[in-house]
């Protein structure tokens, strides 16, 4: 898991509500994109001033307006006063920090999702919120890397159900994209543990624990994320929110199926992964076995050879073998058979 680097903000001491951006990249420069939809009639176009948006606040059309970055929050504030947002949720919005959530406010709905998406072999977590209101969202993210792409797509194209829905359609389908980005991370993951326990049972190196233990990390973010989503839809799917139609709940369940079973691969997946830890310990374990067990064979060898040498070489005055003109290549030959029979005996035992 890529960590990116935070720009973090001392808020401590300040009043409830104060705008102040934990966990933003300043360099990243703050957009409005506003889809304006029906059946019919569709508007998509970049906002430059603010009170452009007052136009869309009272039309029977569905307004998506879709904001990046947090360099200007001011941006951000004019639009919650505009669309009447509190600014405790304002301020929830703006730390990256904080734990995934829903709140029924009346008038409108608040989530705060995590993202995940792949970059560079990486896996990165961004926060997303979304505010469903009667005939609008308001969609905030970190960072442009178009993770609802692939909805705008469908609303360009004038067949869309979305198109002839409200704005809560428009949630879940945004929702729903957030939720199938983490399959994508889940099967990277899954290529990651099949190709490292390949290598692990082919034979260990000291780089793959290093490995494993990244593995583990990625799957306590995604965990960590992915957990707290659970609870956010099932609160939706159970709540008796006016802003959902009654027809929403069989979608909004279908999400919630799609998180339970992220959870249950999660699981799997950890499971997997220690499983790759005790298996590389256990042939580190083995393979520090094979290393005592020569040296012990090489060690029982020389016991009777350093006997006889130690035998042969102290100082008596009487010792015949020493006289003996063959004595020292018999000693040697003595030896020998010593070594080759001691062989023997432990290639019988399978010893070696």
């Amino acid at each position: 898991m890529k960590k990116r680097r935070r720009f973090s903000t001392q808020k401590a001491g300040l009043p409830p509500g104060t705008l102040i951006g934990y966990g933003f990249d300043p360099a990243v420069k703050t957009k409005v994109r506003v889809i304006d939809f029906n059946s019919d009639q569709f508007y998509e176009s970049e906002i430059h001033s603010i009170d452009d948006l007052s136009s869309f606040k009272q039309t029977e059309t569905v307004t998506w307006i879709d904001i990046v970055g947090a360099s200007q929050i001011e941006v951000l504030d004019k639009i919650g006063q505009l669309f009447g947002i509190h600014n405790l949720v304002l301020e929830d919005m703006l730390n990256t920090s904080h734990r995934p959530k829903t709140e029924d406010y009346g008038e409108y709905l608040f989530l705060i999702m995590k993202n995940i998406r792949l970059q560079d072999n990486d896996l990165l977590i961004e926060q997303i919120s979304l505010i469903i209101g009667k005939n609008y969202v308001i969609s905030f993210l970190e960072n442009d890397f178009n993770v609802f792409e692939a909805v705008r797509n469908r609303l360009r194209s004038s067949k869309s159900k979305i198109r002839k829905t409200g704005a809560d359609y428009l949630g879940y389908a945004l929702l729903d994209l957030v939720v199938d980005n983490y399959f994508i991370a889940l099967e990277h993951v899954g290529e990651q543990i099949d190709l490292l326990e390949e290598r692990v049972i082919q034979e260990v190196d000291a780089t793959q624990v290093k490995e494993i233990q990244g593995l583990r990390t990625d799957l306590l973010f995604i965990r960590k994320a992915i957990w707290p989503l659970r609870e956010i839809i099932s609160n939706l799917e159970r709540g008796d929110s006016e802003l959902l139609s009654p027809q929403m709940h069989i979608y909004i369940r279908d999400v919630y199926d799609h998180v339970v079973q992220i959870i249950d691969t999660v699981e799997t997946y950890r499971e997997m992964v220690n499983g790759l830890m005790d298996i590389y310990l256990s042939s580190i374990s083995n393979r520090m076995n094979e290393v005592m067990k020569v040296l012990t064979i090489i060690s029982t060898i020389f016991i009777p050879l350093t006997f006889l040498a130690g035998l042969e070489g102290m100082n008596f005055k009487t010792m015949p073998e020493l006289d003996l003109d063959y004595g020292y290549p018999v000693l040697l030959l003595f030896m020998l058979l010593i070594v080759l029979g001691m062989l023997r005996f432990f290639r019988k035992k399978q010893w070696l």
